[in-house]
């Protein structure tokens, strides 16, 4: 099925940091934000890499100066499956790097930075460091696991 990503990134001029995933699953295009399916452990990952609770998502983003956004801004999937993922027309990241000093990109995943590689670092020339995926799919990674992982962040902030 194509799908087309349809909400905005998050960012302001002072992201320093850009998080990208694969394109938002079933349940993240449903509520329209990022990581919302109930499983996903990004946000809950973020709140104990940063030691606050997050009420709101967008905002605890721009507080902590962390761009989000995809790699696809267009691609044909199956549910919510990575490994289905095809047919990819990437997202245009200048919308998000002329406007912000962003000083590291992640991606959150394998086919996330497998896209990225492809796609993206061609045209702009930034490395990306791949975290692993919070998705429910990687259930064998533990949260604590993740959550050492994940304190890179702070480095770039």
């Amino acid at each position: 099925m194509q799908v087309f990503h349809e909400f905005p990134p998050v960012f302001d001029k002072d992201s320093k940091i850009l998080i990208l995933g694969s394109i938002p699953s079933v349940k993240s295009r449903e509520m329209g934000f990022y990581y919302m399916h109930p499983q996903n452990r990004f946000w809950k990952v973020l709140e104990n890499v940063f030691q606050e609770k997050i009420k709101d998502k967008k905002e605890f983003c721009l507080k902590h100066h962390i761009a989000l956004w995809d790699t696809c801004a267009s691609c044909e999937i199956n549910a919510s499956s990575d490994a289905s993922i095809k047919k990819i027309v990437p997202n245009d990241l200048a919308t998000i790097l002329d406007k912000a000093s962003i000083k590291q990109i992640f991606t959150t995943g394998k086919k996330a930075h497998q896209i990225y590689q492809k796609y993206l670092y061609p045209i702009y020339k930034r490395e990306d460091i791949c975290l692993s995926s919070t998705s429910p799919a990687n259930a064998k990674k533990h949260l604590e696991d993740l959550v050492s992982e994940y304190k890179i962040l702070l480095e770039f902030l």
